[in-house]
């Protein structure tokens, strides 16, 4: 069964796969940062050896730096995870024949879009972030790995300290909340993604290609917080819409960012359920 070797391990998508892996009883080297800075590309190196990856790893990388708006004012630790980083692990596979995939984002786009982006769409990212994800991107392409690209969005697990996870919080706190309802996205749940991940690095890949992966459908960052609120039996309507005007921040957030999962469904791989559904799991 194919090996696993993990990194960013204990982000709220690593853990998941990892557990995942874990329970299908899949082989499984799950590196958070304190075990590989993927930065360092003396420490890659002595990581990552020949005895360590073989052409029937495949390594996950879900390393990355995604402070959106520290990365405005910190864009050379932006650039050292999400572009050196990718490039050193690329490097590593390449050299001893393993597989990558390398998770990316939709941030790679200018967000001004109104149909999903597909794979082969321009990029035109406006943000530090998006900038360092796609350099990371390319890095990736140039290396000689055999590796593919999965941009994702708005992925969530429903803890605290992500977008669901904070609504189900601020429901107990507050009487009303205001949320922008003119940024569109599909909102992914962890588990799903993680899923898709794990049954991609089943297949076998060549050369270097880029998937979209994403939960069906979309919704505003408004309509995913009344469904929060549906979903544990709070009232909905005591959500209340607003403009993104409202919410000032130092990187502009996209104002469309779908992803189109054509690409991932001509791959043979298990298109993500509709994020409703997802939503609801992920909250029960």
């Amino acid at each position: 069964m194919t090996n696993i070797l993990l990194t960013g391990a204990r982000g709220q998508l690593g853990s998941r796969i990892e557990s995942l892996a874990l329970s299908a009883g899949r082989s499984v080297v799950a590196l958070g940062s304190a075990q590989l800075d993927i930065t360092d590309r003396g420490a890659v190196d002595k990581a990552l050896t020949s005895d360590v990856l073989s052409p029937e790893t495949v390594v996950i990388n879900c390393a990355a730096y995604t402070a959106v708006d520290a990365a405005e004012s910190d864009e050379a630790a932006a650039t050292a995870v999400n572009e050196t980083g990718p490039s050193n692990l690329a490097s590593a596979c390449a050299r001893a024949g393993a597989r990558l995939i390398h998770v990316s984002t939709d941030y790679v786009f200018p967000g001004d879009a109104h149909s999903p982006y597909e794979v082969d769409s321009p990029t035109g990212p406006s943000t530090v972030y998006g900038r360092t994800k796609l350099a990371g991107e390319e890095a990736v392409r140039k290396s000689g790995a055999d590796s593919v690209i999965v941009r994702t969005a708005w992925v969530y697990s429903g803890e605290a300290g992500d977008f669901v996870g904070t609504m189900r919080r601020l429901e107990g706190e507050r009487d009303f909340i205001d949320v922008v309802d003119d940024q569109i996205g599909s909102p992914t749940y962890s588990v799903d993604l993680a899923a898709g991940l794990l049954e991609l690095a089943s297949r076998p890949f060549t050369g270097t290609s880029t998937l979209h992966a994403t939960n069906d459908g979309q919704a505003s960052w408004f309509d995913l917080a009344r469904a929060v609120f549906e979903e544990i039996g709070a009232d909905p309507n005591r959500v209340r819409p607003c403009t993104s005007a409202a919410f000032v921040r130092p990187a502009p957030r996209p104002a469309y960012s779908v992803l189109s999962g054509d690409a991932w469904a001509a791959a043979g791989l298990s298109p993500l359920r509709p994020w409703r559904e997802a939503l609801h799991d992920a909250i029960a």
